[in-house]
């Protein structure tokens, strides 16, 4: 039976949800590809901001969504591949990008609107989903079903357990108080 890791946050305003982005960005490797996929107004791009930031990639590169130029990239000691699929129509279009290279680089490649055609990920990807809750809030769920992916559902505090974990105002908090990293 395969194995399925599954972690999730709720956040409530958008500096939580670059703080969790910086968590997934400090556990990236080269080769990495993750798929990011939400509503509208979600959050995927300031995830994506943070994700850059825990990958060491310099705050001067300013990250923003690559809706029109459809891929942006990042140097850093890693690159970092940044995909938007939202205003493609077909699969095709995709590899017209040359996304089969990005794919196969030392970089990590990271796929907002991945969604559109799941087709493309033939090996299983670590997934994102940001879901919009009552009142603003947000839940980002991690899911992979590829053991390689197990670092990023490693709480990010020791003896924090998973569902411990919430965010508050960008600070990590454990019931009962701030926690000390």
């Amino acid at each position: 039976m395969p194995t399925t890791l599954e972690q999730h946050w709720h956040t409530s305003c958008a500096e939580e949800t670059k703080a969790v982005g910086v968590y997934l960005g400090s556990q990236a490797r080269g080769g990495d590809v993750i798929t990011c996929c939400g509503p509208l107004g979600a959050g995927k791009t300031t995830l994506v901001q943070g994700f850059a930031e825990g990958l060491g990639i310099s705050s001067a590169a300013y990250v923003r969504s690559p809706t029109f130029t459809l891929v942006n990239e990042y140097q850093g000691s890693v690159p970092l591949y940044h995909f938007d699929f939202y205003r493609l129509t077909s699969p095709d279009d995709v590899w017209d990008l040359g996304f089969e290279e990005y794919v196969e680089s030392e970089g990590v490649v990271i796929v907002e609107w991945a969604d559109k055609f799941p087709s493309l990920f033939s090996a299983s990807p670590l997934q994102v989903r940001i879901e919009i809750a009552p009142s603003e809030r947000r839940t980002v769920r991690c899911t992979s079903h590829d053991t390689t992916y197990a670092r990023y559902f490693n709480p990010p505090v020791e003896g924090l357990r998973q569902d411990e974990m919430v965010f508050f105002c960008g600070r990590l908090m454990r019931s009962g108080g701030p926690t000390n990293p």
